[in-house]
């Protein structure tokens, strides 16, 4: 009797899941060794990378930067197959922003003088480079030692933040006077400046609020050297390029994976059930995976790439997919105390009756006062009040775009186009009707009563991302919150049941075993982590069956 092939399945064609099956493939297509299988709940490969166009322009409707070039395996990717440059433009192409085109404009109409922006802005830069690590070590154990601001238990990002805020009001001499900025005190608008950064970085690290971000894990996020940059024949280009070598048939679509039946181990000290030969009488493979179809596929290895949020519901019998049995404890706690957050890109095309304009649309940071505050505009909805910013997707395009976290960012998937036309040109207008009659506000000197309907912000369409409500994400990116901490991305990574080689007492080894974003305790949340986790948990089957003279 010939003996199978070991069957392995990947759920997910994402960046996790199509790089491990690459690897896979690559590494033994010669020798034939496994049945391999990609299946995928939605209609496209690519997760959450999913390049796009609008307002002819290409843009990315998720993952955007290759975070540092030097080293980067993504970066490496889009040289080979030669994705770094492009005769259609893209989104980004011109970098970050154009320093020498920003302008800082508090709600009112205020534009802000530089010299109360950049001390602000040089203050929460230094804060941040002390929650991630980049000051000198011998510092950092001094002020620990003598119990400085960022030291208690559970200290979160957002509270260590603040500690250094009211360290910089207490540290300054009596509040200067400012004139010409209406109701705004200076150092009111110092505390939007430092709010405004805040809500920047929480469109980074996808924590709807910078008080569950945890402080101590911080220090561990690594970002690689070198410039950040876009791709400009799109991300897509390097999901392609890794799911090229796979034979047709390999990835298939529309199969949504709504249970995942599973063995534990016999002498597991959670679980206490009788090892099964046999799976349901009908095949010797031990783990059974049941489609939204109806349709059952039996494997030897199953990598699961879905995103933390599916994870999350999985656990709380929440979702379509779930585990028969259940996740150890040890599994099911570190998916719940990690944090999964909601971040959401808004594109907006200027009306062509004020496109003429655009060659002067500036990188536009915006200052609001507090949701609470009694001196905000009426007219300006909540949901975009924690927008840090407005900026062309490169210079002179007519396609312009803000970031969305936390509950703002959910509350856009649930607006319809009319709703965000109608709230996004009241608020733009309000801060930019003066600069773009102007363009030559100094020091907040602006007359309103010169405002009228001709220098409105109006927009002809417009196009959001939903990673909060697709069910196939339920969410965008993962980070370690408060009372969770790098051991628990560890923990993500562990496979069930361990590698015990093929002891034959052994139930059977490498089961599920785990990968994405959320499983790599130093490159979390970025499409590198994704793709070095999917190279981990094909090494680790390769290596499993003894061809350690491939992995690499």
């Amino acid at each position: 009797m010939v003996a199978k092939k070991p069957k392995i399945v990947i759920i997910g064609a994402g960046m996790a899941g199509l790089t491990a099956a690459n690897k896979l493939y690559t590494a033994t297509s010669s020798m034939d060794l496994f049945d391999l299988c990609v299946v995928e709940g939605g209609t496209r490969i690519g997760g959450r990378i999913n390049t796009s166009e609008f307002g002819g322009d290409r843009i990315e409707m998720g993952a955007t930067w290759i975070h540092g070039i030097c080293g980067s395996p993504i970066h490496n990717i889009a040289q080979e197959i030669h994705s770094l440059h492009s005769d259609k433009p893209w989104e980004c192409m011109d970098g970050n922003s154009d320093e020498n085109n920003t302008i800082t404009i508090a709600e009112g109409g205020y534009q802000l003088h530089p010299s109360i922006v950049e001390p602000v802005t040089k203050l929460f830069k230094n804060l941040m480079n002390h929650c991630q690590g980049k000051v000198l070590i011998e510092e950092k154990e001094k002020e620990k030692e003598k119990g400085g601001v960022g030291y208690g238990n559970n200290l979160s990002v957002g509270s260590f933040l603040r500690q250094g805020l009211d360290a910089y009001f207490g540290s300054v001499k009596e509040e200067e006077e400012v004139k010409g900025y209406g109701n705004w005190s200076r150092k009111m608008l110092e505390e939007g400046v430092f709010a405004m950064h805040e809500n920047t970085e929480r469109t980074y690290t996808s924590a709807g609020d910078l008080l569950s971000l945890d402080y101590g894990a911080e220090s561990e996020y690594r970002m690689f050297p070198g410039e950040e940059i876009t791709i400009a024949k799109g991300y897509l280009s390097i999901i392609e390029s890794l799911a090229s070598v796979l034979p047709q048939g390999v990835v298939q679509l529309g199969r949504k994976v709504t249970k995942i039946e599973w063995q534990p181990q016999k002498d597991d000290d959670v679980y206490d059930v009788e090892m099964k030969v046999l799976v349901n009488g009908c095949s010797s493979r031990p783990v059974k995976l049941h489609f939204c179809d109806g349709s059952v596929m039996h494997a030897d290895h199953v990598i699961i790439t879905v995103s933390l949020g599916v994870l999350k519901a999985a656990i709380d019998n929440d979702s379509g997919m779930f585990f028969c049995p259940s996740l150890p404890p040890s599994k099911a706690e570190a998916i719940s105390r990690l944090g999964f957050g909601v971040v959401n890109k808004l594109f907006m095309q200027l009306s062509p009756s004020i496109k003429h304009e655009k060659e002067h649309f500036p990188f536009l940071q915006m200052v609001f006062h507090s949701p609470e505050s009694e001196m905000r505009d009426k007219k300006i909805p909540w949901w975009m009040r924690k927008t840090a910013t407005l900026l062309p997707i490169y210079n002179n395009s007519s396609v312009l775009l803000s970031w969305f976290a936390g509950e703002e960012a959910l509350a856009l998937e649930s607006l319809n186009d009319e709703e965000i036309l109608n709230g996004a040109s009241t608020t733009f207008s309000t801060f930019l009707s003066h600069y773009k009659s102007h363009n030559t506000l100094c020091n907040g000197n602006v007359n309103s009563d010169k405002k009228s309907n001709q220098n409105e912000v109006k927009f002809s369409k417009v196009l959001k991302s939903k990673w909060g409500t697709d069910p196939l994400f339920l969410g965008s990116y993962s980070y370690v919150s408060v009372g969770s901490s790098g051991d628990d991305l560890d923990t993500m990574a562990e496979p069930l049941p361990k590698d015990n080689n093929f002891q034959p007492h052994a139930s059977f080894p490498l089961q599920i075993l785990f990968a994405g974003e959320a499983t790599h305790r130093t490159h979390y949340s970025t499409t590198h982590g994704a793709y070095f986790s999917g190279l981990r948990e094909a090494n680790r089957i390769l290596q499993h069956y003894h061809c350690v003279g491939i992995i690499n």
